[in-house]
């Protein structure tokens, strides 16, 4: 199994940052690699247990089940339900802490997934660059903050 980890500072209050986040069909809006989504069945995007099915950029399909989401803690956790993608038992956590000496919100994105063994560095480099990496910086540019260097 894999853990992956990445975390990142927002240069926003945690407000607006979960104000992005919270909403589990908004990633089509500001994640590059999503070109569309919608909740099944017509339920809310904030109702535990609603799946996401989404479209990426490359016309792939994935489905997203909302496991946890507490505005309390400021988190929420997923799990993939469908994917093209040799991701098995993946489950991601994301939780936003307040920077209070800066007004700024700290972003930590995990998960677990057992890849095949012989996909495994290239899968976590796909889902730590390509996903969560990029998920950061299309926050930040939602969100008009400028963009961090590498």
């Amino acid at each position: 199994m894999v853990a992956l980890v990445k975390s990142t500072v927002m240069e926003a209050p945690i407000e607006a940052v979960w104000e992005v986040l919270r909403d589990f069909n908004g990633h089509d809006r500001w994640h590059p690699a999503v070109e569309t989504s919608a909740i099944e069945r017509g339920l809310p995007s904030d109702k535990i247990g609603c799946v996401r099915r989404f479209k990426l950029a490359d016309g792939s399909e994935l489905r997203e089940q909302l496991l946890t989401l507490s505005d309390a803690e400021t988190a929420f956790a997923y799990c993939l339900l469908d994917t093209p993608i040799p991701l098995c038992n993946y489950v991601a956590h994301v939780r936003l802490i307040p920077v209070t000496d800066e007004d700024h919100t700290f972003w930590h994105w995990s998960c677990r997934f057992d890849p095949p063994p012989e996909r495994r560095d290239e899968l976590v480099n796909m889902v730590g660059t390509n996903i969560y990496d990029a998920g950061f910086a299309a926050v930040r540019a939602h969100l008009g903050l400028e963009a961090r260097h590498a």
